[in-house]
């Protein structure tokens, strides 16, 4: 289907231009013809020599014809005989050249990574791409088109890359029922479908084509809220026929379990970790897993977290649970992620309990245990500090889990670009071993000489069309990839790539979009939760704003009140030496930093400190005014992304265009009823006025406070 656009130029005549409507299904591998002076780069690398091996080289081999035909208008020519060929691809070309610092450079790349080298032979220019693995050849590949694709001449490559992690993870949290929690972009790719598997085996491919074309090598495929009939017959085969279908991608399977499942579907009184009957029937039902799924990767497991049974049920502790699910899995290879979201209604301050819980057990864990850690001590706020967890546990492997899918950012309504997030956490500086003890370096193994390493992002991925709701929640999908594969890369490289592999190479796009999406992240900062501000958002559906919320018998660290604590006197949680002493589980220099009002980051201000309103800041401003400014600047940057968005019609086609212009509509009204929601409430207790020179509320208080959000309604 084409739709015909129709361009302006000078104001003096109407050039007619045909674009192909899209509908996101393809993702960034839309492998569409570059322009003509880039294909000209290309197209001599089409004779190929492409070593034959396993499923895993096949499925390289034929992304790379795929790719080259897309991009270039041309067919490679396979062949046999690597003499004569510009592109060779394998794990043993180099011995046809005989090029010592490949070899060397081999010895970098472990068993995932990769060497691409151009070089220049008798006035012939030729590709090498080798590895010391499939799973390397295929990582190469996909490096060599993402070149193609973002439009880089390939004739003086040396490139050296390897994975900063060892395991990097999808966490889908979709139930059995065909549901996903959290999940903004239609019901379950994985459960309760009407459809054949081999019906929906092009979806599935494409699923694994994308995460192997980012280094993503493995995926939870159920919520970690685990239903116990996972580890039934019938959904350990189907699970089977899942690894099977990711297996050449280099993808394993992993399974969230319930604790309790001895007692829930095995019929055993109890499921003690410490009893031999539960440990010989969690042996058992890890054998049957092992013989469907003979590369099985492992368990996540959420236990003593906001109801889900655990140890703690029988007097144990998290180590007591993990390890005897490690020792059952210890044989098979495979490993426990067990999460350290955990919280309990004890009166401390909820920040701190994950670090009291499990500081202590450091050391007591098997080898193969690795503990999945939330990026802040929250959960998944717009804005946190890194959780203190990180660099606490010398002994024990920490992995960092970040949410892709936008529970607490607008769902898939609003346009936030979650790269700069997650790298100013990775990027955070423990201290805990000097200066430079980074977050990334503390989680990817290399700190504490860890043998395991992992990251996580929770998926939000769904059945709607282009997978994940917005067009732009794609973007969040390919950087978690990237930033797992190499934490290094800058996150504006990262959306540039993803520009022009998924909309044009036009400029004025892509630097115009570029720029709306560095804005995005701080601006749904500013208008919903500034100064470090958190938890604002409805209880019950963490959507909209309610800071008003106080329900009478629900647990307080659910509700807005406990963290922003805004009175008459002030607003924000004590954190400091004077209140909660949170700060004292950060090493120095971070502790006095964080203590001190005068020395902590202004955005994080108000998530370490209670001020009073008219607090000056070093701006001169009130914290009153500040906190004005902040909100209102929030919804002026969304106003400006949706005017530079309109500016670009016609340089893609009208559906995708269209998309994206509707739900910045949406975002624009939403970041103002966040706005004057949160001004209009505080207003309340700061008794002060809004600066002059900020235009008027757009809402009346009252109207927002009755405000019903339909949850089942919503998308």
């Amino acid at each position: 289907m084409y739709v015909r656009k129709y361009i302006l130029l000078l104001g003096l005549m109407v050039i007619s231009v045909k674009v192909s409507a899209e509908s996101g299904e393809a993702l960034w591998m839309r492998y569409l013809k570059l322009p003509s002076d880039l294909q000209s780069l290309y197209i001599p690398y089409a004779q190929v020599y492409f070593e034959e091996g396993s499923s895993t080289i096949e499925v390289a081999k034929q992304e790379l014809a795929q790719a080259f035909v897309g991009l270039t208008g041309v067919d490679i020519k396979f062949q046999k005989k690597p003499f004569k060929c510009s592109l060779l691809i394998g794990k043993n070309v180099n011995q046809f050249w005989n090029i010592p610092d490949i070899e060397k450079n081999l010895k970098k790349c472990a068993n995932e990574g990769f060497v691409i080298r151009s070089v220049k032979r008798n006035g012939v220019r030729r590709i090498i791409v080798t590895a010391n693995t499939d799973a390397g050849i295929l990582y190469g590949t996909f490096a060599l088109i993402r070149l193609m694709q973002t439009g880089c001449p390939l004739d003086s490559l040396n490139i050296i890359e390897r994975p900063k992690y060892k395991f990097r993870l999808l966490n889908h949290w979709d139930n059995l029922d065909g549901t996903v929690e959290r999940g903004y972009a239609g019901r379950s790719i994985w459960w309760n479908r009407k459809e054949t598997l081999d019906a929906l085996k092009h979806q599935y491919l494409t699923y694994a084509r994308a995460n192997a074309s980012i280094g993503i090598n493995g995926t939870v495929l159920n919520n970690v809220n685990a239903n116990p009939k996972v580890l039934d017959q019938e959904y350990i085969e189907k699970f089977a026929r899942f690894a099977d279908l990711l297996r050449p991608y280099n993808i394993k399977v992993f399974m969230s379990i319930n604790f309790s499942s001895p007692v829930i579907i095995g019929g055993l009184p109890s499921s003690d970790p410490l009893r031999e009957d539960v440990q010989q029937w969690w042996n058992q039902k890890v054998k049957e897993i092992y013989e469907a799924i003979p590369d099985f990767g492992g368990f996540l497991v959420k236990a003593n977290s906001e109801g889900q049974p655990g140890p703690q049920d029988y007097g144990r502790s998290h180590a007591d649970g993990a390890n005897m699910l490690a020792r059952a899995l210890e044989p098979y290879g495979g490993i426990v992620m067990w999460r350290a979201f955990v919280y309990s209604p004890s009166g401390d301050d909820r920040a701190k309990q994950a670090y009291d819980e499990f500081v202590p057990l450091d050391g007591q864990f098997r080898d193969n245990v690795i503990i999945q850690v939330k990026n802040g001590p929250i959960d998944f706020q717009p804005r946190e500090p890194f959780s203190p967890l990180f660099g606490a546990m010398e002994k024990t492997p920490l992995m960092i889990e970040f949410q892709i899918t936008q529970e607490y950012l607008g769902f898939s309504d609003h346009l936030v670009y979650l790269a700069p997030l997650q790298k100013e956490c990775l990027d955070s500086d423990t201290y805990v071993k000097n200066e430079g003890s980074t977050v990334a370096i503390v989680t990817n193994g290399t700190l504490f000489k860890h043998q395991y390493s992992a990251i996580a992002g929770v998926a939000n991925i769904g059945r709607d069309i282009n997978w994940t709701g917005h067009h732009f929640a794609q973007a969040n999908w390919y950087a978690f990839g990237r930033l797992a594969w190499n934490h290094n890369l800058k996150p504006e490289d990262i959306a540039r790539e993803w520009i022009k592999m998924t909309f044009t190479h036009d400029s004025v796009f892509v630097e115009s979009v570029l720029d709306i999406m560095m804005r995005s992240r701080e601006a749904v900062v500013n208008y919903m939760t500034p100064m470090g501000l958190h938890h604002l958002m409805g209880w019950d559906h963490h959507y909209g704003p309610a800071p008003w919320t106080d329900i009478e018998g629900a647990r307080p660290d659910w509700l807005p009140r406990y963290y922003h604590n805004a009175s008459e006197e002030g607003i924000g949680f004590n954190r400091s030496k004077s209140g909660s002493n949170a700060v004292s589980q950060y090493a120095e220099p971070l502790c006095s930093m964080f203590n001190n009002p005068k020395t902590c980051p202004q955005n994080l201000l108000l998530w370490f400190h209670h001020l009073p309103w008219d607090y000056r800041l070093s701006s001169g401003l009130t914290l009153w005014q500040e906190l004005c400014y902040h909100y209102y600047r929030g919804v002026d940057e969304v106003k400006l992304m949706q005017k530079k968005w309109d500016r670009l019609r016609g340089r893609i086609d009208d559906e995708r265009f269209e998309h994206v212009q509707h739900k910045l509509k949406v975002q624009v009204r939403e970041a103002k009823w966040w706005r004057d929601a949160c001004v209009l409430y505080f207003q309340t207790f700061s008794k002060m006025p809004i600066p002059y020179e900020l235009e008027r509320p757009e809402h009346d208080l009252d109207e927002l406070m009755n405000l019903k959000f339909d949850m089942k309604n919503h998308n």
